[in-house]
């Protein structure tokens, strides 16, 4: 039998995240938890999605609130209070509700290991493979925030420059897709504590005809990692733009030590070839965002926009903010199993 996981949440996170580990033998979800009421939606969401396509092996409802596949069975609950959820038997809980929860209701909870999808401050440890995965502590850490999309993307370049040359400022431009959080057409404002959006009247306006402008937390989220990589050296914003996945990360660095354009290349051509994880993928082809749907590598360095000035650095980086950034939360909870006998 495989590492025995909770499902916290089965929203688009969720759902990619359990589609990756029902293929993998060394993992079994016994259990999703999802505040939707109906476990007939919960299934049809499962089998079928506008962005990454329908499953061929099915869910459907079978009793006492279980749904079944060929290969796997799944019992459905509906808790609010994540302290209430049943954990007997349950090797790790995988949260992707995107609630905040309260640390200290977390650390009372009887399970080995609790994963988090969003930054946590007040996590163990922020982990992003790439970047600080070394400074994980199988003994001490038992609330592992696997940070986010856009900080999974950029840390692992930043760390890498920062290596060989010392970055010492910048700016990022996160180029987010939309998310479930906005309007269709305009409306009032929701506000959405979760996300750290505070009083940002654009996210009432259409997400499907409009560039929106917003902060990010993405610099915020890196710092988690990271404590250098702050908003104190590097600055940052956003543009949410119409489509369904795959975001981009325009890059402007300074550096104490200048450089010309073959080293930095070197630098990302030398760390894909001998890295552990997919995390590094180097892109000379003439691609667009969808053709990185599905990837998962998360840190794609897009080589046609790469230049370099003297001490000045720039970059374009793609990541599937969802599938992709999902394929780093299964890696993640490989690695953690791989330290516990290491």
């Amino acid at each position: 039998m495989g590492i025995k996981i909770l499902l916290n949440g089965a929203g688009r996170i969720g759902k990619s995240i359990l589609k990756q580990l029902l293929v993998d033998k060394k993992f079994e979800i016994v259990a999703i938890n999802d505040i939707n009421p109906s476990i007939e939606n919960i299934v049809y969401s499962i089998n079928y999605d506008s962005t990454y396509g329908k499953i061929d092996d099915k869910f459907k409802v079978i009793e006492d609130n279980f749904i079944k596949n060929k290969s796997s069975k799944i019992k459905i609950t509906h808790y609010k209070d994540i302290s209430q959820l049943y954990l007997d038997g349950i090797d790790i809980l995988i949260d992707c509700s995107g609630q905040k929860v309260d640390i200290l209701k977390l650390r009372a909870l009887n399970v080995k290991k609790i994963i988090l999808t969003h930054p946590e401050k007040d996590a163990d440890i922020n982990l992003i493979l790439g970047a600080n995965e070394d400074k994980y502590d199988r003994k001490n850490h038992k609330i592992i925030s696997t940070s986010s999309c856009n900080a999974t993307a950029l840390l692992p370049a930043l760390k890498l420059i920062d290596n060989k040359k010392k970055i010492i400022c910048g700016d990022i431009v996160t180029i987010h897709p939309l998310l479930n959080h906005q309007r269709v057409l305009d409306g009032s404002f929701v506000q959405s504590a979760t996300r750290d959006v505070d009083l940002n009247f654009e996210f009432g306006r259409s997400s499907t005809q409009n560039i929106i402008p917003s902060h990010t937390t993405t610099i915020k989220a890196c710092s988690y990692s990271i404590e250098k990589f702050n908003s104190d050296l590097i600055s940052s914003n956003s543009l949410r733009v119409p489509t369904d996945t795959v975001g981009a990360i325009n890059v402007t660095l300074f550096t104490k030590e200048p450089s010309i354009k073959s080293e930095i290349v070197n630098i990302f051509l030398e760390f894909e070839k001998n890295q552990n994880y997919p995390i590094v993928l180097n892109n000379f082809e003439a691609l667009v965002s969808s053709d990185f749907k599905k990837e998962s590598y998360t840190t794609i360095i897009d080589h046609r926009f790469l230049e370099v000035k003297n001490s000045m650095i720039k970059l374009l980086l793609w990541y599937d903010n969802e599938w992709g950034y999902a394929s780093k939360v299964v890696e993640i909870l490989k690695y953690i199993d791989l330290k516990k006998v290491s």
